[in-house]
C-alpha cells in the first residue's frame, strides 16, 4: 500500500471529517485521483483525491474506517494513484482492494505495481469475442450461450441462486477448460467468502484462482474500488499468462449501490430513482475494460442483484446494456422447484445466432423457446379450465413442455452436500440429442418426475 514505508511529501493537513469524506487544507493542489496518506498512531489510512474545492482545499473519500483521525492531523502525498502490487505469486491468495492478504497468509512477492483506474487497452489491439464458452449447464448452453470473451450478467432478486450458478460456472470452467479465475467480492457477505474459499481449497482450483473482496462492513470507497483493483489483476494475468482469465463479480449491484454513497457524500444532487448522476459513466469505466486482446481473453461473468425483482431500475439497465449475455433468474422458476432458475423466455444472447452457433444447435433453440413460450400463453387456460380443454396438438406441446422445462433442471457439484445429488456436467452433443428427442416425442412415454434433476436422458 502507498505511503506505508515512507510518508512521502507533505501535502497538508486534515480541515474537515464526515464520515468516510475527508476535506484536506493543501499546500499544493494534488491530482484528482492521487493516493494520500494519514499516518495515525495506529495505523496508516489512504485518502482519495475526488475534488478540487478551491486552490487551497481537496476533498477526498477514506479508503479506511475513520476512526482516529483528527482536524489538524498532516496529510502527505503518496507520489501516486491508488495501485496494487502485481506478480504471478497472487494465484491462489485472498486479497483486499490494496493487495494486501486477507488468508492470514505472508504478502506474495511483487513483479510491478499497477494504477487500478487504468484506460482500456486501444481498440487496434482488441480482438471481437465470436467463440462459444461451454459451460456444461444445459439451459446455459442452449438458449443463453456464453461468449468467450465476453460479459455476461446474471439477474435476479435475493434468494433466486445467483451466487451458487456463479460458483457452479467457476467451478465448471475450472475443471472443463483449465484457466485461471479472478473473483471479486463486492461489498458482499464475508461468510460467502469463507464458503467460497473452502469449497475452491478442497475442489483443487485455488492454486488457478485469485480472490478479491471489499466486505459490507468496509467504507463505501473500499467498496467502490473492489471491482477495478480485481480486474487490474485479471488485466495482468491476461497480458503475462497469454491466457483466458475468468473474471466473476459478485455483486455487481453492489458496485452500484457504494458508488451512489459516495455521490451522496459529496453532495450530488441525485439522479432518477435516487442514483448518482454518474451512474451510466462509472458502470462504463468498469465494464469497459473487460475486454480480449491479443495476449489472452477476460471472460465476465457478474451477479446482478435486481432490486424488488424489477428488471427496469436504471442501475439494472445501465449495467445490461453492456453484456453479451444476459441470464435472467426468476422467482417463479424458483417457487416451482426448477433449479438453476433461469427464465428461458426472457434470457437472452447475442451468440444465439446461426452462423455462430450451426444450424442444429440454432434450430433446436428455437424449437424448444417455441414449445416453452406456447406452455406459458396456455397456461391461464389450463389453470382456469384444464388441460382436457386443449386441443390434442396443444396438448402435446404443453406436456412436452413440461418435459423440456424439468430436463433443464440439473444437478449442481457445489451443492451437492446439501442436495445429496452427484452434480453433472453436459456436453453439448449430448445436450442437443436429448432436446431433439423430446421434441421428437421419443421421450412422450417417460413421466416429469423421470426428466427432473438429470444429467443425460437414457438412449
Amino acid at each position: 500500500m502507498p505511503g506505508e514505508k515512507h510518508k512521502g511529501r507533505a501535502a497538508g493537513v486534515i480541515e474537515a471529517i464526515h464520515g468516510p469524506v475527508v476535506d484536506v487544507a493543501v499546500n499544493y493542489l494534488p491530482p484528482l485521483n492521487q493516493a494520500l496518506t494519514v499516518h495515525t498512531a495506529d495505523n496508516v489510512l489512504l485518502l482519495e483525491v475526488y475534488q478540487h474545492l478551491d486552490a487551497n482545499r481537496v476533498r477526498t473519500i477514506a479508503l479506511h474506517n475513520t476512526a482516529g483521525l483528527a482536524r489538524g492531523l498532516n496529510v502527505f502525498d503518496s507520489g501516486a494513484p491508488l495501485h496494487v502490487p502485481v506478480g504471478q505469486a497472487c494465484l491462489g491468495r485472498m486479497l483486499n482492494m490494496f493487495g494486501q492478504p486477507l488468508d492470514l497468509m505472508p504478502p506474495f512477492a511483487a513483479d510491478n505495481y499497477r494504477n487500478i483506474l487504468a484506460q482500456p487497452p486501444a481498440l487496434k489491439d482488441t480482438i471481437p469475442s465470436r467463440d462459444i464458452l461451454n459451460t456444461g449447464i444445459k439451459v446455459i448452453d442452449l438458449l443463453c450461450p456464453f461468449a468467450k470473451g465476453g460479459k455476461t450478467g446474471l439477474f435476479g432478486g435475493a434468494g433466486v441462486g445467483k451466487t451458487v450458478l456463479m460458483m457452479e460456472f467457476m467451478h465448471a470452467i475450472s475443471s472443463l477448460h483449465k484457466g485461471v479465475s479472478v473473483f471479486a467480492g463486492v461489498g458482499e457477505r464475508m461468510r460467502e467468502g469463507h464458503e467460497l474459499w473452502h469449497e475452491m481449497r478442497d475442489s483443487g482450483v485455488l492454486p488457478h484462482a485469485l480472490m478479491v473482496y471489499g466486505q459490507m462492513d468496509e467504507s463505501p470507497g473500499a467498496r467502490f474500488h473492489v471491482g477495478y483493483s480485481a480486474l487490474t489483476y485479471a488485466e495482468y494475468l491476461r497480458d503475462s499468462l497469454n491466457t483466458e482469465v475468468l473474471f466473476l463479480m459478485d455483486n455487481m449491484f453492489r458496485f452500484v449501490q457504494a458508488g451512489s454513497e459516495i455521490s451522496g457524500l459529496l453532495g450530488r444532487m441525485p439522479a432518477t430513482v435516487g442514483y448518482q448522476p454518474t451512474l451510466l459513466t462509472e458502470v462504463a469505466t468498469l465494464e469497459e475494460r473487460i475486454l480480449s486482446t491479443r495476449n489472452g481473453a477476460i471472460t465476465s461473468v457478474q451477479a446482478v442483484y435486481v432490486p424488488a425483482d424489477d428488471m427496469s431500475d436504471p442501475a439494472v439497465s445501465a449495467i445490461m446494456n453492456h453484456l453479451d449475455t444476459s441470464v435472467i433468474l426468476s422467482r417463479q422458476q424458483a417457487a416451482k422447484g426448477i433449479y438453476p432458475s433461469v427464465d428461458p423466455l426472457k434470457s437472452s444472447s447475442r451468440m444465439l445466432d446461426k452462423h455462430l452457433l450451426g444450424e442444429r444447435h440454432y434450430k433446436v433453440a428455437m424449437a424448444v423457446r417455441e414449445h416453452l413460450s406456447r406452455y406459458r400463453e396456455l397456461e391461464d387456460i389450463i389453470a382456469i379450465l384444464g388441460i382436457e380443454e386443449l386441443s390434442a396438438s396443444d396438448r402435446k406441446i404443453v406436456e412436452r413442455a413440461r418435459k423440456l422445462q424439468r430436463y433443464m433442471t440439473q444437478p449442481f457439484s457445489v451443492v451437492e452436500d446439501h442436495t445429496g445429488i452427484a452434480g453433472c456436467s453436459v456436453s453439448i452433443d449430448d445436450l442437443l440429442s436429448d432436446c431433439e428427442g423430446f421434441l421428437d416425442g421419443r421421450f412422450d412415454a417417460l413421466s416429469e418426475a423421470d426428466c427432473y434433476m438429470r444429467g443425460v436422458m437414457p438412449r
